[in-house]
């Protein structure tokens, strides 16, 4: 790999950087060095026992196997997406739903369009990429919404009164909760290249990649995230958003 070499001791005195995290946290009162070490303890682990998974799934090559960590992915992915949801009833299979489908339709997509091939090497770290990015946005979707329902549950308890159904009371708060589920993605479009280099596009100039040719892949992951965060916002709030009314119709606000 062309002018990237990491050796242990170049890891152990980039870990300056994060004494001068825990340092500004120490200096400011902000009590988050803990959570520093934590962080990068647990990231540490994470990513050495994914490095020799990942090692020994390539080595074998087995669509089966392939296929299976990718479901775990997703599995782990869903997991935290119903957390950031309060554990609402059935939460968890409807955050599996949005991020299983987001995720296959967008590796579809692309495996059919030729972009990507259906090996390990590529379907993995994509659909990491794709499921870690739906997770972030249906959270950020289902946060909204819950903020959205208790600011306006005046509102919608007047509509139910009026007869609207719980679909007529609620198609504000979907289509706001939706959009704020995809508006960071939105936002990284419009900044990438120009303010942002991401990981997909600076990963391969790191290893010595032509940036014209980088810059293509990089078009294609713009393209996949913004696909898989609307699907998966949509999916995850049209499915969730009936957790908030009982079998009488009427409002239930989730508890703190």
């Amino acid at each position: 790999m062309q002018g990237l070499a990491v050796s242990n001791l170049s890891l152990l005195l980039a870990l300056f950087l994060v004494v001068v995290a825990m340092g500004i946290s120490v200096r400011e009162k902000l009590d988050l060095h803990r959570d520093i070490i934590y962080a990068i303890l647990r990231a540490i682990i994470q990513l050495t026992v994914v490095g020799y998974v990942l090692k020994a799934v390539f080595h074998v090559a087995n669509i089966f196997l392939t296929l299976t960590l990718t479901l775990i992915i997703i599995l782990n992915a869903s997991w935290n997406a119903y957390q950031r949801n309060g554990r609402q009833k059935r939460g968890f299979i409807y955050s599996f739903i949005a991020i299983f489908s987001s995720t296959t339709v967008t590796i579809m997509i692309l495996v059919l369009s030729g972009s990507i091939r259906p090996v390990a090497q590529q379907l993995v770290p994509i659909s990491g990429m794709i499921a870690s990015n739906s997770m972030v946005a249906i959270g950020l979707a289902y946060r909204a919404m819950r903020t959205q329902f208790k600011q306006q549950a005046q509102q919608v308890n007047e509509m139910l009164a009026l007869g609207a159904t719980g679909f007529q009371a609620s198609r504000a708060i979907i289509r706001e909760s939706i959009k704020t589920g995809m508006q960071p993605t939105i936002d990284s479009a419009k900044t990438v290249g120009l303010v942002s280099l991401p990981g997909m596009m600076s990963g391969l100039i790191f290893a010595g990649v032509d940036p014209v040719y980088a810059i293509k892949y990089q078009i294609m992951v713009t393209f996949m995230l913004m696909s898989a965060t609307s699907i998966g916002s949509v999916i995850a709030i049209y499915l969730s958003y009936r957790n908030y009314f009982n079998d009488r119709l009427q409002l239930v606000l989730p508890e703190e």
